[in-house]
């Protein structure tokens, strides 16, 4: 504990960088990154069974991207931004200044690892903050991996990667960062949150819950079969906005599951479970969680275990309700349970129960059900005809709403995530308005003709 005080009082310290030397030191990351490329992905491949194709793609190219947006706007970002002066300031000058919080706390979790520990860091040192930067335990090598980059790019005080598992989450969160940005469970978040707490400390809470796929009659059934298992099945379910349930039309329901059949098989082969492009679980204890909710409903396809590997082929349930213990949590796994409806608000209104989701997927050809659905249902982001894609662009925000999180970052959204906007105005010494004043004469009356 003593350790990570002192640690903290060093990037307490620390000077805020002019925008150059941050764009510069944004783009050392990048150049050790690219340095590090393989480490990488082999640290991916053993500490999550991912393949160089889906590694690349939603970890490293996704922080190549944040950089390399965040690098390109940065100046305009960061410059003080003059705003009006009403009548009332005459002769004054207001403009908001855009300054670091100071010390920011960032905690990844083990789901993609790389990925969420630096999208937050590129925002955070953009800002101008010191940050300690604590990697999930899951994940070691990755972790590993994480520490000799951070090492690499930066002093001390500038970032620092902290190893280690729940007891040093628990010191960290002890002490009394500027900020804290927290990826993770519902369940964690609210650790995190209650700790930020007695340090009045603000936060950022990246957080998940069970996010629907819709798919109406009207949908292009093949397409969406094909960006559903990909959205559901990548990264073995460990992601935060997989669909975690799947609601279908009645109508439409076999047809859908038929091809949802066959675009596992294309994509894993028959042998899921075994295919070396198909992740594992992270861990033992998180393979016996997924393993009971293999006996809720009926097995359509899947179901099969690789023990050794920690592997659950992709699997898909029919005649499920809300009373299956699957239905009671996120699933974060290659699992898909199906309930079916028969109207809009059918749908809606099952929703609409429950907490308000990280994500929403919606398949259909109408743009009246479209509207219908944006409309009347809230959760955090999501896409028509096509899962997953909203998160891997910066210019769109990504953050949940209700208990799928609070706060937003990615590109733009992540300098502002970790910066406070200053207000300030500065009045002119060349006149001087009596009126105001608690002796002037008639001074109610005056600032009633201008406050009416």
């Amino acid at each position: 504990m003593d350790n990570f005080t002192a640690l903290l009082n060093k990037q307490k310290d620390f000077k805020k960088p002019a925008i150059e030397e941050r764009i510069r030191i944004l783009r050392n990351l990048k150049a050790a990154i690219k340095q590090h490329e393989k480490d990488i992905l082999q640290a991916l491949a053993h500490d999550l069974h991912k393949s160089e194709q889906e590694a690349y793609t939603t970890e490293i190219g996704m922080v190549y991207e944040e950089i390399n947006h965040t690098v390109k706007h940065l100046h305009k970002w960061a410059k003080p931004t003059r705003v009006k002066t009403p009548l009332t300031h005459i002769g004054s000058k207001s403009m908001i200044i855009k300054e670091p919080y100071g010390s920011v706390l960032i905690v990844a979790p083990w789901n993609y690892p790389f990925q969420l520990a630096f999208s937050p860091l590129v925002g955070a040192i953009s800002a101008g903050n010191a940050v300690t930067l604590k990697p999930s335990e899951l994940t070691p090598q990755v972790s590993q991996v994480i520490r000799t980059i951070v090492e690499q790019v930066f002093h001390e005080d500038q970032a620092v990667v902290v190893e280690g598992g729940v007891d040093v989450s628990t010191e960290l969160l002890k002490l009394p960062f500027d900020y804290i940005f927290f990826t993770g469970s519902v369940a964690v978040g609210k650790i995190v949150m209650e700790a930020a707490a007695k340090h009045l400390t603000p936060v950022t809470l990246e957080l998940g819950g069970k996010s629907p796929c819709l798919v109406m009659p009207d949908a292009d059934i093949k397409l969406a079969a094909k960006r559903i298992t990909f959205g559901k099945f990548t990264n073995a379910g460990q992601t935060c906005i997989a669909p975690d349930y799947l609601l279908v039309h009645e109508s439409v329901k076999d047809e859908l599951l038929r091809e949802m059949t066959a675009c596992i098989q294309d994509f894993y082969g028959g042998e899921p479970e075994t295919h070396p492009h198909f992740g594992k679980n992270v861990s033992q204890r998180h393979f016996d969680r997924l393993s009971q909710f293999l006996s809720n409903g009926t097995i359509v396809t899947g179901g099969q275990r690789n023990i050794e590997e920690l592997k659950i082929a992709p699997t898909i349930l029919d005649h499920i309700t809300w009373e299956d213990p699957i239905m009671q949590e996120e699933i974060f796994g290659p699992i898909l349970p199906v309930m079916t409806f028969e109207s809009l608000d059918e749908v809606t209104n099952m929703i609409k129960a429950r907490p308000k989701p990280l994500a929403l997927y919606l398949f259909t050809t109408s743009k009246k059900t479209e509207s219908y659905v944006l409309d009347n249902l809230s959760f955090g982001g999501g896409c028509i005809n096509d899962t997953l894609m909203h998160v891997a662009t910066p210019y769109l925000p990504f953050g949940g709403v209700g208990e799928s999180g609070m706060g937003r970052y990615h590109g733009k959204d992540s300098f502002f995530t970790f910066t406070h906007e200053k207000s300030v105005l500065r009045q002119t010494n060349r006149f001087d308005f009596s009126f105001r004043y608690p002796n002037a004469k008639n001074g109610l009356d005056i600032v009633k003709k201008f406050l009416k």
